[in-house]
């Protein structure tokens, strides 16, 4: 099954669901709001914020809150913008994007509120809001020609339109490892720099002249993709794995056939790209780091909410290839060897 029909966080509302295990991401969405509302400004020196409507797309926008907490700080920002700058402010069109099987249900229902909560603090100083939904991969077209004014994607770009070829020799790891051999690193970068090229180009067309792109990826510090910040994650779910490959519960073979799809690139792996495709200008890479658990300072288990954001994340993609029946087994692993492992170790996303 192709990777465009499986993949998408964990829908509902229930314990598992992305919707209530997103706090890391709202947390990223906070630090990232100084880089956003500096872009916007920037737009205001362009003057392309005196168009009649002022069209925003957030790719990769997931479901939750966050997705309408997004669309509300760019609305604030360029309100904010047009006021120091004596302009009125535009209309607005949002447009979310994700793919097909994303919950988008769960994003309709918060419309209400969301409109209600816009007209109740902006009133009549904005011109009216749509929101709208884009389903479809960011590896492919999805606006008319120089449509976009603003483009924005947090946590997404980083998941790739496939898993790399040339993964056979990558046996008992799933992602990137310290034991992986060197080809394996090299077709993930392969496959990364192949699918961002083509996301930059296709933006190009998508986007306004002078318009810009905001993009949050988890990265990494290092030149090298096996170190600690990378790789410690996914080489505790493997751990997990193995240990259920003894118990009988897992086919070694599974197990070999399964690598994740998604590669976390250093900034001078994107600043290379972009400056060799040429489409985009690249105004600034700025890097924050953001702790694991830096939600779960509360909680006696230190691994369990941490647990539970990659099993929104993951889920589907474990469930689809090795069946329903081991994910509850898997992540009670999972949870155990991370809460030892950040009882010892203070662990970052670099971002």
């Amino acid at each position: 099954m192709a990777l465009v029909d499986i993949l998408h966080m964990n829908s509902g509302s229930g314990d598992s669901s992305y919707t209530n295990n997103s706090l890391f991401t709202k947390i990223v969405m906070q630090k990232t709001a100084p880089f956003l509302k500096r872009t916007i400004k920037g737009m205001a020196n362009k003057d392309i914020l005196s168009d009649h409507c002022f069209m925003i797309a957030d790719l990769g926008c997931s479901s939750g809150m966050n997705t309408l907490s997004l669309a509300s700080n760019i609305i604030d920002i360029v309100h904010e913008v047009c006021q120091e700058n004596n302009r009125k402010t535009p209309q607005f069109q949002v447009c979310l994007n994700d793919l097909f099987g994303n919950d988008f249900n769960n994003v309709f229902k918060l419309l209400p509120n969301f409109y209600k909560t816009l007209r109740k603090c902006k009133g009549e100083q904005i011109g009216p809001c749509f929101v709208s939904v884009v389903p479809g991969s960011f590896y492919g077209r999805l606006f008319p020609d120089e449509s976009l004014h603003l483009i924005h994607s947090s946590y997404s770009v980083h998941w790739l339109s496939q898993v790399p070829e040339g993964l056979e020799n990558n046996k008992q790891n799933i992602y990137i490892a310290k034991t992986s051999p060197l080809d394996v690193l090299q077709a993930y970068g392969k496959q990364f720099q192949t699918d961002f090229t083509k996301f930059l180009q296709l933006r190009y067309e998508e986007i306004v002249h002078d318009g810009r792109m905001v993009i949050v990826f988890q990265s990494r510090s290092s030149l090298d993709p096996t170190n600690d910040e990378c790789s410690t994650l996914w080489e505790l779910l493997i751990m997990s794995l193995l240990e259920m490959l003894k118990e009988g519960l897992v086919l070694e073979s599974d197990i070999n056939s399964f690598n994740l799809p998604f590669y976390f690139p250093h900034g001078d792996e994107l600043r290379r790209i972009i400056e060799e495709d040429g489409s985009f200008s690249l105004d600034d890479i700025d890097i924050f780091e953001v702790d694991w658990d830096q939600h779960d300072m509360e909680c006696n288990n230190r691994g369990k909410k941490t647990t539970k954001s990659i099993r929104a994340v993951t889920e589907l993609l474990f469930s689809s290839h090795f069946g329903n029946s081991i994910i509850d087994m898997l992540f009670k692993k999972f949870e155990k060897k991370l809460a030892d492992h950040l009882a010892t170790k203070k662990t970052r996303h670099l971002d």
